[in-house]
């Protein structure tokens, strides 16, 4: 009996040690050399959109490792918005927000494709014309920048990695990571968690982008004209039998004075 009572006490003080024990933290995924970072995502396209518009979605997600890589996941999430005007910056707003669409996926914010599996040197190029990614603007989406971080993870011998941009890390994180003794700039990503860094995009949304681009047409439009007079003054007026102006005053060529060396004289 004596015995048993031990064995229940030595059992109840495991437990609680086991219980107050902290949990253990998952290893950190092998990290990549920095050269490869920009091959794995690329040819990033986004539209700029009217509020009630949609558009195409473009980029690429390569394999630049010397080894295929499997289970390959990209997911795309809109997670910072600017304001136009204003330039105020801070979370998507509540209602509004563009939303991502693909063939067998839930539309919203964010957007999880899966790729499959790349062979080394290949890649996915993932357009309008080919897997179809698109991103639209609800009517009511208030003007502004809407920032899309990317966040990529694959399989390669046996191990698993983790890529993602710049939106997943809190600014503290960030600054730690690129920071080195004497103020030089680095990028260490074993502090950040993770086996690369990714590159970002956004969807610009105008309520009325047309009198932008028409005010660029007629700007244009109007510095031909003037040119065009200036050439058309320059030359004088001319003859209705062909015959060409006289040359120019004498006091046009002295404006400057007769021995201008520089701007001003």
């Amino acid at each position: 009996m004596a015995s048993r009572r031990a064995a229940l006490a030595l059992f109840v003080v495991v437990s609680v040690l086991l219980v107050s024990l902290p949990p253990l933290s998952a290893a950190s995924p092998p990290v990549l050399p920095v050269v490869l970072f920009g091959e794995f995502l690329g040819n990033l396209s986004m539209p700029a959109l009217s509020p009630g518009q949609s558009g195409g979605v473009a980029f690429s997600v390569g394999d630049p490792l010397p080894t295929a890589i499997t289970r390959v996941v990209l997911t795309l999430d809109v997670y910072e918005f600017n304001a136009y005007p204003g330039n105020a910056t801070g979370p998507p707003p509540a209602s509004g927000t563009p939303e991502f669409s693909s063939a067998g996926s839930p539309t919203g914010p964010s957007l999880v494709l899966d790729v499959g599996t790349l062979t080394p040197g290949g890649s996915a190029f993932i357009s309008p014309t080919t897997v179809a990614v698109s991103v639209a603007a609800p009517a009511n989406s208030p003007d502004g920048t809407y920032a899309v971080r990317f966040s990529l993870t694959f399989d390669a011998n046996g191990s698993s990695y983790v890529l993602e941009s710049r939106g997943f890390f809190s600014a503290a994180a960030w600054q730690s990571a690129t920071s080195a003794p004497g103020g030089t700039s680095t990028l260490n990503v074993s502090r950040l968690g993770v086996s690369g860094v990714l590159p970002e995009s956004a969807v610009l949304v105008r309520s009325n982008p047309f009198p932008l681009a028409l005010a660029l047409v007629l700007g244009g439009a109007l510095v031909l004209a003037a040119l065009g007079g200036y050439w058309a003054l320059r030359r004088g007026p001319g003859s209705k039998s062909g015959a060409t102006g006289g040359p120019p005053p004498n006091h046009a060529d002295t404006a400057f004075g007769k021995r201008r060396s520089k701007d001003g004289d």
